[in-house]
């Protein structure tokens, strides 16, 4: 799967101040990575220090999708470029 094909999935808008990361908008908060991508993708997921979520991240051709699950089990999913993703992770602490 590619950033672009993800692109068109949804809407998604700019993440102030993270350059080549935007966020979905505009769709439930329950709506699961599975449905977002239309199959179960390979999911990486982190604990973190520095983030009060759950951190998945699924890994695509040319970037990457970095969600945030919540205790309620709502998600906040952000799509990045090659760049805006390792960059994020870095920022969490994150080395894939």
């Amino acid at each position: 799967m590619t950033f672009e094909t993800l692109w068109k999935r949804g809407v998604w808008v700019p993440i102030r101040d993270c350059p080549g990361r935007f966020v979905l908008h505009g769709r439930l908060p329950s709506l699961s990575l599975a449905e977002l991508f239309g199959f179960e993708p390979e999911v990486l997921r982190f604990p973190v220090s520095a983030a009060r979520d759950c951190v998945l991240a699924v890994r695509l051709e040319d970037g990457g999708v970095i969600t945030y699950q919540r205790a309620d089990g709502s998600f906040l999913h952000t799509l990045a470029t090659e760049e805006g993703l390792h960059r994020k992770l870095a920022q969490l602490g994150i080395h894939l």
